[in-house]
């Protein structure tokens, strides 16, 4: 980072001229930020508490805690002692919140809340953090079911991890399927089966649904399930040996080779562990590995004696910052929404160690400890976590610096100024114009940035009045509407730019506009004066000349001039490799077959596709199941599942008597009456 002067920052003038967004802003004065430091210390307690830097659009910029706010926030009023970065802060700050806590702790807590929250653009950013799945073994049923979840822990029964992926937990889950014959339909599934299902003929389910186990014998199952969960591995196997040994014994073989398939289902989900550690129950490891201004933080879960996975983590942050600081706010943000183990094994030291241990004992409501170990065992597991720290964030800087030279190419091929810091790809899904979906997707520097995609269901339907023509010779400005609109140029006929404007059936012209409108109409709205990086520099549509024409107008209609847009067309016979391109001012033009650059905007474009499939399908499903309950006024969730509980189907409740329904639990006479009336209308 190049180094800068006090006279620089009174002029206003950037360290970094990439760190700044695109776009005007107001120019920063470090005399200014020190000013509002200065008028907010008067009234500053020296108690602890958190306080937050505000831009002049009311943004944070930085998020920080303090044991003695007064003492902590005074040092950013002394320019000689602040580093560059912080001096850019301090000349963007127009004004501070401050909250007072109780203790220290409680400060921590609340900072890293607030930073997650915020995203503080000077804060250690973990931008990557989701919600980890679980394995879930019901407690609301007569019958257990075991089942992945995800989100928050609201249902009644007890839940196992967390794993690293949802694949991590489909594998396992598969697994105990074949030791303990559990369950995995939905309580809706099993209350209307009349025979069993294919889980059953492959061993992998008891039918408790049709009676094939009795509670009691099913109730072992899940006690066997739930005491191999929890680290008591050793007695279910044991356990499962004795049981095969005396049907064995009895000349009862099926029995037995049924135990011993279960015992080898066992052994099959202790090979998959890959590593272990003997006498390690509960814990995490977390391993920091830094090169190149870069940081990428590793983290494996054990839990119960078993691995549950590990997980690759690039914090965003500024580059020289100190691997303990570093450490310390990843620590405080991954543990703010789930609870941390009683152990956390790290390769490193974090900053305030004792009272980030004391913050997270505190959200566990149990004790925890942060130990850097120095030799055995837990030593050889961290340098593990380690090396695949080392290892993943190698893989990312060697991806980094081939996805710059991809990008210097895109620049190069679309004659841009410079490489794209931001390119949004678009593309529209139906069929036959129903359940119809527009999608972006997101890429930059960094790969997908999968947090910024986005899905809009278009609204259909036919507009209600015709739209005026349009001169055919403004292609640049002309907004094709419809199937009127020529297959080749996109030119048809015009209607106001109305993002709420409803269209026909299949008018794929008409969907894009929609979503491009949409889209720019609300970026206008949140961010004109384009500071938080959420404006593109391409933008990329899948298509040919129509749907360029469409992109151009709807962003010349809304005052955006210095965005490019490409679209990009497959070839005759839509053969890959033989796309072409479609610019304003420029002949469609073609890269060469084996060009880098090319693979790289057919994968663009191939995962903007699939993100549109998906989301498509995702609606149509969600259609398809709408039950003919959802058009009572008055059922909800709840009483919409006991319903289909007591009856089993839609259909069946439509032809229940009144005094059936009365009889459902959860249902009042009221109720009763109001889903019979709507099934038994005259008319």
């Amino acid at each position: 980072m190049a180094a800068m002067s006090s006279d620089e920052f009174e002029r206003g003038e950037s360290a970094d001229p990439a760190a700044t967004p695109r776009g005007k802003r107001p120019a920063a004065s470090l005399a200014r930020g020190i000013t509002v430091i200065e008028a907010a210390l008067k009234t500053l307690p020296g108690t602890p508490g958190v306080y937050r830097m505000l831009n002049a659009d009311g943004d944070a910029l930085y998020v920080g805690k303090a044991r003695n706010l007064k003492k902590r926030v005074s040092n950013y009023a002394q320019a000689a002692k602040l580093s560059v970065r912080l001096k850019r802060m301090v000349a963007e700050t127009a004004s501070m919140e401050v909250v007072a806590t109780h203790t220290e702790v409680e400060a921590l807590l609340l900072e890293s809340n607030l930073i997650k929250r915020l995203m503080p653009r000077y804060n250690v950013l973990l931008r990557d953090d989701k919600s980890f799945p679980f394995i879930l073994v019901t407690a609301d049923h007569d019958f257990p079911r075991i089942t992945k979840h995800r989100g928050a822990r609201n249902r009644k029964g007890d839940y196992f991890g967390p794993f690293a992926s949802a694949g991590a937990v489909n594998q396992t889950i598969t697994a105990l399927q074949r030791a303990f014959l559990l369950r995995p339909c939905a309580d809706t599934v099993f209350a209307v089966r009349t025979r069993p299902c294919l889980q059953y003929q492959i061993k992998r389910c008891t039918a408790p649904c049709v009676g094939r186990v009795d509670r009691e014998a099913y109730a072992a199952q899940v006690r066997q399930a739930r005491d191999f969960l929890t680290g008591r591995s050793r007695e279910v196997q044991e356990e499962f040996a004795h049981s095969m040994q005396r049907a064995s014994e009895a000349l009862d073989f099926e029995t037995a080779a049924r135990y011993r398939d279960r015992l080898r289902a066992l052994a099959h989900i202790q090979s998959h562990q890959d590593i272990n550690v003997e006498g390690l129950t509960d814990a995490d490891v977390v391993a920091l590995a830094e090169e190149a201004g870069q940081t990428c933080i590793q983290v494996f879960f054990f839990r119960s004696g078993h691995n549950y996975g590990n997980r690759a983590y690039f914090p965003s942050h500024e580059r020289g910052l100190p691997a303990a600081d570093v450490l310390a706010s990843f620590l405080g943000q991954f543990y703010d929404n789930k609870a941390p183990p009683k152990l956390v094994l790290i390769s490193h030291e974090p900053t305030e160690q004792a009272l980030i241990a004391e913050a997270l004992a505190v959200r566990a409501a149990h004790t925890v400890e942060l130990l850097r170990p120095q030799r055995g065992s837990k030593r050889k597991l961290v340098d593990h976590a380690l090396a695949n720290a080392r290892l993943a964030l190698g893989r990312r800087l060697a991806e980094s610096a081939s996805q710059r030279r991809l990008l210097d190419g895109v620049a190069v091929a679309f004659g841009l100024d410079s490489a794209p810091t931001r390119i949004e790809v678009y593309d529209n899904s139906h069929v036959g114009g129903t359940n119809a979906v527009g999608t972006m997707i997101v890429t930059g520097p960094e790969g997908y940035v999968k947090n910024a995609y986005r899905k809009f269901n278009i609204r259909i339907g036919e507009r209600s009045e015709a739209p005026a023509p349009v001169d055919s010779e403004a292609a640049v400005t002309s907004v094709p509407s419809g199937g009127a609109a020529d297959a080749a140029t996109g030119l048809g006929t015009q209607a106001p730019l109305d993002a709420d404007a409803a269209i026909a059936p299949g008018d794929d012209y008409a969907m894009m506009r929609q979503v491009l409108t949409r889209r720019f109409q609300r970026a206008l709205k949140e961010d004109p004066e384009r500071t938080s990086g959420s404006w593109p520099d391409l933008v990329l549509i899948d298509g040919g000349q129509g749907q360029l024409n469409i992109a151009q107008s709807v962003l010349a209609e809304l005052g955006i001039t210095d965005i490019a847009v490409t679209s990009i067309a497959k070839g005759p016979d839509r053969n890959a490799g033989r796309e072409r391109f479609f610019m304003a001012g420029r002949e469609p033009f073609a890269l060469e077959p084996n060009d880098p650059v090319l693979f790289y905007l057919q994968r663009l474009r191939d995962e903007a596709h699939r993100f549109a499939i998906e989301t498509h399908r995702a609606r149509r499903t969600k259609a398809m199941a709408r039950s003919a309950l959802d058009e009572i006024a008055g059922i909800g969730a709840a009483r919409k599942k006991a319903l289909l509980l007591h009856f089993g189907t839609a259909k069946a409740v439509g032809q229940a008597g009144l005094l059936d329904l009365e009889r459902v639990p959860g249902i009042s006479k009221t109720v009763a009456k109001k889903v019979y009336e709507h099934f038994h209308e005259e008319g």
